[in-house]
């Protein structure tokens, strides 16, 4: 037998289950996104115009190119909802089932909820928070450990960042109480 013809399988003990009901098909999120960027476009192309998008004496004006940009885009999106639309008569493959959309909101709602505290906790508390839930939640580790080993990153974040290169980052009030 040539080393060709070995196969390793190894199971991953964390994978989402195989039989998880689909939440959402790949026709519909290509819609969904298509319309985003659609409005994103039509926002944009509104705004550029406003600040315009004309040729004077010195030039194309501000919003000049990035009008174009947008249509340019809002007709990629056009182009994306209509081949979907007529794609209709073949069957939508999953594109999220819910055990992975789980996955995906285990890691997007303490990161949202990173984003949000940062602006009331400044960047050094909000991270020392983060890592040290997402160690201890998330990747089960002990207490002791996540606890220390957020503390020593957001320390050498903050000589780095603070001390070293004198970097401004948003500061909390606890930043505040120590004259930084």
């Amino acid at each position: 037998m040539s080393n060709t013809e070995i196969e390793i399988v190894v199971d991953d003990p964390t994978a989402p289950e195989p039989d998880s009901p689909p939440v959402a098909d790949t026709r519909t999120v290509d819609v969904i996104v298509s319309l985003l960027l659609l409005a994103l476009a039509a926002m944009l192309g509104y705004d550029n115009w406003r600040t315009g998008i004309s040729w004077d004496s010195t030039g194309p004006q501000a919003g000049y190119f990035p009008f174009y940009l947008s249509v340019i885009l809002g007709g990629a999106s056009l182009y994306g909802i209509v081949t979907t639309v007529l794609a209709r008569a073949e069957p939508s493959e999953t594109f999220v089932t819910r055990a992975q959309l789980r996955r995906v909101m285990a890691v997007f709602v303490p990161t949202l909820l990173f984003c949000l505290a940062m602006q009331f906790l400044g960047l050094y508390v909000a991270s020392f928070l983060l890592i040290a839930a997402f160690m201890r939640i998330v990747g089960k580790i002990a207490l002791w450990k996540s606890l220390l080993t957020a503390f020593v990153f957001t320390a050498i974040m903050f000589v780095t960042f603070d001390i070293a290169f004198d970097v401004i980052m948003p500061k909390g009030p606890l930043e505040a109480a120590f004259g930084r």
